[in-house]
């Protein structure tokens, strides 16, 4: 399977991050599709619910940044989704399902705080968005 660029960049370099303890971003041998690897958040996550219809626009869908709203995110998605990592009580998951011409794929992150899935056009804009959260200048 090929791998979006910038999370295959990442595992060639550190191939991991962190610990259990607070942010752990999984070794390659360690990643795997949610339904297989950790099938209860997979079914939670992906069960109808009101606030995350399938119907979800595509106008709402693809926002990013700030204008986003978590709550509009795709749950038929979820269990497609490739497993990155945990923190915070979260998964970091990668979605296959929506690419970028480079052949990037969105990056979600999913945590019971959440209304639902905070999205990110790669995995880069994710791991970028945590160290600035984790590390403010």
């Amino acid at each position: 399977m090929e791998l979006p660029p910038s999370y295959r960049q990442f595992l060639l370099f550190a191939n991991g991050w962190g610990s259990d303890d607070d942010c752990c971003l999984l070794r390659v041998m360690e990643v795997g599709w949610l339904r297989d690897v950790d099938p209860p958040v997979a079914e939670s996550w992906s069960a109808p619910k009101p606030e995350n219809s399938w119907s979800v626009p595509d106008e709402l869908y693809f926002m990013y940044g700030q204008e986003q709203d978590s709550i509009h995110y795709r749950g038929e998605y979820v269990p497609d989704t490739l497993l990155a990592g945990y923190w915070d009580d979260g998964v970091a998951l990668l979605n296959p399902h929506v690419r970028t011409a480079e052949g990037e794929w969105e990056a979600w992150y999913l945590a019971p705080w959440l209304a639902g899935a905070k999205r990110y056009r790669s995995f880069w804009d994710l791991a970028m968005d945590e160290l600035r959260l984790r590390y403010p200048r």
